[in-house]
């Protein structure tokens, strides 16, 4: 199909390399677990939209810069290895404040941490999956197996598991922010253990932003 091969083969490994957990997977979880199922999916259209930026790119042959310059590669590990620190700094050093009056914990006098809006869950998404230089390789690597030699439009074909690859990647990130948001409700923790969670939460992004920055192409 559009100079394609194996695509059962493509659907089932895009699957399994979703499931993979990673920076988007944690994103998604600590948002989902902290403010609910809302701010996980802003979160998931946030990697969403990442996604598709790495696969016009690669389709279009700009991600190849990546592969061949050492340089473009520095610059944008760097560059997400400098967000990812700074979205988990956030975290850690985020004050927590009395919230809403209306709230049992703030009408207890106890203090609530601070909730991040919706549009800046969607940004971070979006950011931590495009300035992550290893997801364009990954796509510059992965996806050309299954596109037939003789394919009529190579850059056709790639937009086509991209998007097949996006949209099983969105499944499996709604259905994470829904188990994360179920799993949060039940649990249903303390002002103190939601910022304990978060704390620990950003010190993950801080490693996994040291991580990215000793990160290498091979």
């Amino acid at each position: 199909m559009l100079g394609t091969h194996d695509l059962w083969l493509f659907v089932v490994s895009g699957l399994l390399l979703n499931i993979a957990p990673g920076p988007d997977s944690l994103l998604i979880m600590a948002r989902s677990a902290a403010q609910g199922w809302r701010a996980g999916f802003a979160a998931t259209w946030g990697i969403g939209a990442g996604v598709c930026v790495h696969v016009l790119a690669a389709a279009l042959g700009l991600s190849a810069l990546l592969a061949t310059s050492a340089t473009a590669f520095t610059v944008v590990k760097i560059a997400g290895a400098a967000y990812l620190a700074w979205v988990g700094l956030g975290m850690l050093l985020r004050r927590r404040g009395r919230g809403d009056e209306s709230a049992p914990a703030a009408s207890a006098g106890r203090p609530v941490v601070a909730l991040a809006r919706r549009r800046d869950i969607f940004l971070q998404g979006f950011l931590t999956n495009v300035l992550n230089p290893k997801v364009a390789l990954f796509f510059l690597a992965f996806v050309p197996q299954f596109i037939a030699q003789d394919a009529p439009s190579k850059a056709l074909a790639f937009l086509f598991l991209g998007a097949i690859f996006n949209f099983n990647g969105m499944l499996w990130c709604h259905a994470l922010a829904l188990s994360s948001a179920f799993a949060g409700a039940r649990l249903k923790p303390g002002a103190r253990v939601a910022a304990a969670l978060e704390r620990t939460m950003g010190a993950v992004f801080v490693a996994l932003g040291a991580k990215l920055a000793l990160a290498t192409k091979t």
